[in-house]
């Protein structure tokens, strides 16, 4: 087999882990809200492996890598993607492939921060949007060989800013415009929790992001001969299990119990933060940025109380404030050119730069993505529609039925009882 023949294998089968991590955006989703918008918001991760896929073949890929203007954006192959030339023995199916699996998991991250209580209408636009324009612009600046910001020598391996950190600030912007859930913040300032429909769930997907953020990174060299693979997923394996610890500890000490959601959501801003610096930084820089970004995403979640925006899972700390953090560390713990390693001072300042322009445009676009399903198909549900769940409003179904609707069907109609030898009983009393 030819480098091109075994690359095509390595970065398909990566696609592939990249794309299933949206089961894991799923189920963790699913996990921490509440019971009656589980399957909203299952429905809205279809909605990004279906209409985003298709948004960013036909438009967003274009956008990202076609022939460029004043390293800004990208003006053909629109419709065409595969058309692009690489420079590398890899057939460019599977490049676009694998730039599909980076753009959906980019505007997941927009579906947890405004979960339970938007216009599912609205989230088809948001997606569309996204997909076709917002992530693609950031991706050409940063990873685009024309883009302003790789022009400027921006390291961002595998998208803690361009993904990340956009994703993370266009919630943020999206979840401030659309409001909180109903009841979520009182009157005199303090802040109601709504606990989480089911722990086991959202740590299920967890582990499911965990397991795919090995190609995340890996897959972002394009190369099955790269030497830095092994190095790369050590570096991410260390930095998510040091942001899970950090989480763990500091609630334990801050709280007095260990939580669960915390300590989740510092395993994922473990894994935020390496991805910007993944092929450049030490395993003990590792280590470091993972424990950095655990403390973070505790006190970036109580700010963004604290400012009364409502985020069900917690999405602008993990994914914005740690894209930020991860992008920033890059400067700091790069082995050739980072402050703290070489004392070097031109990388931090490109990568402080680079953090504040995907913040902005984070911040801005999600704005404006609001105002425009504000105006047109409108932004947030209807409170009726709302108060009684999106999963029956949207869809029709629950996620889960209760005993009583099983029972009322003939057990013959399964074979039920002639092979289990169990017999259903009708619920008692207390359990209506």
């Amino acid at each position: 087999m030819s480098l091109e023949h075994i690359n095509a294998v390595w970065v398909v089968i990566a696609a592939a882990m990249v794309l299933f991590m949206e089961g894991g955006f799923s189920l963790l989703e699913a996990g921490l809200v509440r019971t009656k918008n589980a399957v909203n918001v299952t429905m809205k991760i279809f909605v990004d492996l279906t209409v985003g896929a298709l948004a960013f073949w036909l438009i967003g890929f274009g956008v990202m890598y076609g022939k460029d203007i004043f390293g800004i954006i990208g003006t053909n192959l629109f419709a065409h993607p595969q058309s692009i030339a690489l420079s590398i023995p890899l057939p460019s199916a599977a490049f676009v492939l694998f730039q599909i699996g980076f753009t959906v998991a980019c505007v997941s991250i927009v579906s947890g921060a405004v979960a339970e209580r938007m216009n599912f209408n609205a989230y088809i636009v948001t997606v569309a949007l996204v997909c076709m324009v917002i992530y693609p612009l950031s991706g050409h600046w940063i990873w685009s060989s024309d883009g302003w910001l790789a022009k400027l020598g921006m390291k961002d391996f595998a998208g803690s800013a361009a993904i990340h950190a956009v994703g993370g600030f266009a919630a943020l912007a999206m979840a401030r415009i659309l409001g909180a859930r109903k009841g979520r913040f009182n009157s005199d300032g303090s802040t109601n929790v709504f606990a989480p429909s089911n722990i086991p769930l959202a740590s299920a997907g967890t582990f499911v992001l965990w397991f795919g953020w090995f190609a995340f990174n890996t897959g972002s060299t394009l190369d099955a001969s790269n030497n830095a693979l092994a190095s790369i997923a050590l570096n991410t394996m260390l930095s998510g299990a040091s942001g899970g610890a950090a989480a763990l500890f500091l609630t334990m000490r801050k709280f007095g119990k260990a939580d669960p959601s915390m300590t989740i959501n510092g395993v994922l801003s473990g894994l935020v933060a390496i991805t910007a610096g993944c092929a450049y930084v030490s395993q003990w820089s590792a280590i470091i940025i993972g424990m950095v970004s655990g403390i973070i995403v505790i006190y970036a979640t109580l700010l963004v109380d604290n400012i009364k925006v409502d985020d069900p899972v917690g999405a602008v700390a993990v994914h914005g404030c740690n894209g930020v953090f991860g992008t920033i560390a890059v400067g700091l713990f790069d082995q050739t050119h980072g402050l703290l390693t070489t004392g070097d001072l031109s990388l931090i300042k490109i990568q402080l730069l680079g953090a504040a322009v995907v913040m902005i445009w984070g911040f801005s676009s999600g704005t404006l993505i609001a105002k425009i399903c504000e105006k047109t198909v409108g932004l947030r549900a209807d409170e009726h529609d709302e108060e009684n769940g999106l999963d029956m409003s949207y869809h029709g179904i629950p996620a889960y039925n209760e005993l009583e609707r099983f029972t009322d069907l003939p057990a013959s109609l399964y074979n039920f009882e002639e092979t289990t030898g169990v017999t259903i009983s009708a619920p008692s009393s207390s359990m209506k």
